[in-house]
């Protein structure tokens, strides 16, 4: 099944600098194993002002840009949706045979 994180999911980091920052995963890369949280793991980056680019936008006025960095999937843990705290995720196979992700602090499903 791969990475048991996926889009939109919200995650609390578990580790690192942004331990115990929450936030929805904006983008998933699951060759690396790793996973973009809004708001955690800001980097800056200068950019060059861009004139094609569409006015307002930051790549139009340039400068220094702070974006999200990518984080370890380990590093994260998806929050339940009944008692919102970090829980593992776990995955049972219905009576159609189709997958569905279990939180394992309440037993409910996430999907």
């Amino acid at each position: 099944m791969g990475l048991r994180i996926r889009r939109d999911d919200t995650v609390v980091v578990i580790s690192g600098k942004d331990r115990g920052k929450s936030g929805s995963v904006l983008q998933v890369d699951p060759a690396n194993e790793r996973v973009v949280v809004e708001g955690v793991n800001l980097v800056k980056r200068h950019q060059r002002p861009n004139p094609m680019a569409s006015p307002g936008s930051p790549a139009a006025q340039g400068g220094v840009i702070a974006k999200e960095g990518p984080i370890h999937v380990s590093n994260v843990m998806l929050v339940d949706p009944k008692t919102n705290k970090p829980t593992r995720v776990g995955v049972t196979r219905g009576e159609d045979g189709r997958a569905t992700r279990v939180a394992r602090r309440s037993g409910q499903p996430i999907d």
